[in-house]
């Protein structure tokens, strides 16, 4: 008490205090290098919610809303490419989820799961190939964040554990439409497959590490959040949206992990595979 009245006497902090207030003020500037780091990793993702906003505020000419989106989408790629915000290798691994992505949308839309009920020229099937690019810039987003954050994997399971998963994650999309959904059991597949599984990344220098599965999550729930506020803008509409805009099923969230994990191990696997390479990495920016 007397120590710390002296500190309040001669008007200055007790060391106590001085370094809660320190440590305070280093958490507050790794979270803005890490929110920065973010931002910068959603930007393909950020436009596309940008120009559904816009487009459904403020109609384009001369082409109907899915083609402009198609467009804008396209000219957002060659930028970033042009702009070295991406890398060839990166673009390979992108236009690899647009294919995925869009066979899902040929499917899920077929099936009645949501649907897309504005004309449009660049529709095949009742799909527009824009909903691609949606597929697409979560591999960006992927891409960018692991170069950005310097991402490394701790005890990642051999390929013929993750490869197997990775496949039987995305076939149940299709076959739960005709047989049992086995989401649950492949949700329990991960955790036991990555138990052991950390992420480590760096912000500003310094080190942190997560279990792989919490990062799934968090990443499957922000692209829930993501859906909701794309169906509000019309990017697509599930049925029981069709008479007004409602929030997205929680239970989209489920569906949304196990997309995000198969997104996550397609990219692992693929720099694993390239970092085996000499001299050559998807986040190279070498070409």
């Amino acid at each position: 008490m007397e120590k710390n009245s002296m500190y309040a006497n001669q008007g200055t902090m007790s060391p106590e205090r001085s370094t809660r207030e320190s440590k305070g003020l280093r958490a507050v500037k790794q979270l803005i290098h890490f929110g920065w780091g973010q931002a910068l990793s959603c930007l393909f993702p950020v436009v596309i919610f940008a120009s559904l906003a816009l487009t459904q505020i403020f109609p384009l000419p001369f082409f109907p809303r899915y083609d402009w989106l198609l467009i804008i989408c396209v000219l957002m790629q060659i930028v970033m490419l042009r702009a070295r915000l991406e890398t060839k290798d990166e673009l390979k691994v992108i236009t690899l989820f647009h294919i995925i992505g869009l066979a899902l949308e040929l499917f899920k839309v077929h099936m009645g799961s949501w649907s897309y009920p504005d004309e449009g020229y660049s529709k095949i099937f009742g799909v527009p190939l824009y909903s691609g690019f949606m597929y697409a810039s979560v591999a960006s987003y992927l891409c960018q964040a692991w170069r950005r954050l310097k991402v490394n994997l701790i005890n990642w399971p051999p390929f013929l554990a993750v490869v197997p998963l990775a496949a039987a994650i995305y076939l149940n999309f299709f076959t739960h439409h005709y047989w049992i959904d086995v989401r649950w059991i492949l949700s329990g597949l991960v955790i036991i497959v990555f138990r052991r599984a950390w992420v480590t990344y760096e912000v500003n220098q310094v080190r942190y590490r997560m279990p792989l599965a919490l990062s799934f999550v968090l990443i499957g729930f922000f692209i829930w959040v993501a859906e909701n506020i794309a169906t509000f803008f019309g990017a697509w509409e599930y049925p029981n949206q069709t008479d007004t805009w409602s929030l997205v099923h929680l239970g989209k969230v489920s569906s949304w992990l196990l997309l995000v994990i198969v997104s996550f191990l397609i990219v692992a696997t693929l720099k694993l595979y390239k970092e085996k390479l000499p001299h050559k990495s998807i986040g190279d920016h070498k070409q």
